[in-house]
């Protein structure tokens, strides 16, 4: 019976080590597969980390800010599940190391029952066990030799068995131990998970808040471009009145000089600045060095859906750029822009340039000016932006800046 148990025992013991190993392997492979990714995640994590703090940098880019925030609870979302599939396999391997447990205390318990009724059947028949007496107390050699043999072999078992129950319960403490480290584990991985939740409790907050202000500066921004396009309109409007004014201006002196009979040297010096100022056509100097072009000339659609005809070319500068005459001519009129800049007018006979968005004015009205004086410079807004407008018109007529400048 005893050798019946000891066999069983060592064959489960056997299989039991065997599938322990093979769960163990899978687990190891499948655990280091979950902190790739999770090393993974927390570095996109931290590169998103860097990308948002350079985008708050700059108000400006609240939709940029919004689109990273979005990524970030994205991998957020992706650490928080890696560590809960690290729980998960880490809970698999928690429940078979106690099944191990179980299984190895359930053996331990059997190998001490079995010993203890052995101990105690001998301990029964002590007095009727002697040795001697059994070995002397016997018809032939053949049974004296026997007995020797089994008592011989009990002995060993006994021993045998004490070690067996010894092992296990060494076992059954590393079990103990393994448990324990994993539970720890568990325990870290838990507060891991917290952690990253309350980040994205955190993220997911930020977000909503985000996406409250970016509605709130997008509301702000339509606002301002509507009134950047009303006063444009009103500029222009007002550019259409100087012009007509100006070139009804014109009309009455040469009527008036019509009818007294006198051609002036005025008028010949306009006929001849007009036809100079045409055959230079393609061949101005641009009014301003400029960084960019904001707008064409020629009608257009806002963002508010409607349109509005741009008389000139619209051109970004760096603060301070100094504004010139494109041709020789006269400053017939100084104005102030809606949005509060300055403006001028210069006359070259039958064809006038308009300056606008100046923030210094350097001439007077009726000054003569020379191909390239300086006007004076353009206007800087808060937000360190330089725009500058220039048209060109022959009578009432806009005509494209970018026909006449080289």
């Amino acid at each position: 019976m005893i050798q019946k148990l000891t066999r069983a025992f060592v064959c489960v013991s056997i299989i039991f080590n065997f599938q322990l190993s093979l769960f163990n392997s899978a687990s190891a492979q499948s655990k280091q597969q979950l902190e790739k990714d999770k090393a993974r995640v927390e570095q996109e994590i931290k590169r998103l980390n860097g990308d948002l703090s350079k985008a708050k940098k700059n108000s400006r880019n609240s939709q940029q800010q919004l689109q990273l925030l979005n990524q970030k609870i994205s991998q957020r979302t992706k650490l928080i599940n890696t560590i809960n599939g690290e729980l998960n396999l880490l809970g698999i391997q928690m429940e078979r190391t106690q099944d191990s447990i179980n299984l190895m205390r359930g053996q331990v318990d059997s190998l001490k029952q079995e010993y203890a009724k052995v101990v105690r059947t001998l301990y029964g028949e002590r007095g009727n066990l002697d040795r001697m007496v059994l070995l002397l107390d016997t018809k032939s050699y053949n049974t004296s030799y026997l007995r020797t043999k089994y008592f011989r072999d009990y002995s060993r078992y006994r021993r045998r068995q004490a070690g067996v129950i010894k092992l296990k319960e060494e076992e059954l403490h590393d079990a103990g131990v393994q448990l324990a480290a994993q539970q720890r584990q568990t325990t870290t991985l838990l507060a891991q998970e917290k952690k990253h939740k309350d980040e994205l409790a955190r993220e997911q907050k930020e977000r909503q808040q985000n996406l409250k202000k970016s509605k709130q500066q997008e509301k702000d921004l339509q606002a301002q471009i509507n009134k950047k396009e009303k006063q444009k309109r009103q500029l222009q409007q007002q550019i259409q009145k100087i012009i007509n004014e100006e070139i009804a201006k014109a009309r009455k002196a040469r009527n008036t000089n019509s009818q007294t009979g006198s051609q002036t040297a005025a008028s010949n010096a306009d006929v001849a600045l007009s036809n100079d100022f045409s055959g230079n056509k393609g061949r101005l100097p641009w009014p301003v060095t400029y960084s960019k072009v904001l707008r064409e000339y020629g009608r257009y659609t806002h963002s508010s859906g409607g349109q509005n005809m741009n008389n000139g070319i619209d051109l970004q500068c760096k603060s301070g750029t100094s504004v010139q005459a494109v041709f020789q001519g006269t400053v017939t009129r100084l104005f102030t822009c809606p949005n509060g800049t300055k403006g001028l007018i210069v006359r070259h006979g039958d064809y006038m340039t308009v300056y606008t968005n100046l923030g210094t004015v350097t001439v007077n009205e009726g000054a003569k000016v020379s191909t390239r004086q300086n006007l004076g410079t353009v206007y800087t807004n808060s937000d360190g932006v330089a725009e500058f407008s220039f048209q060109l018109w022959k009578g009432t007529t806009s005509q494209n800046p970018r026909q006449w400048l080289r």
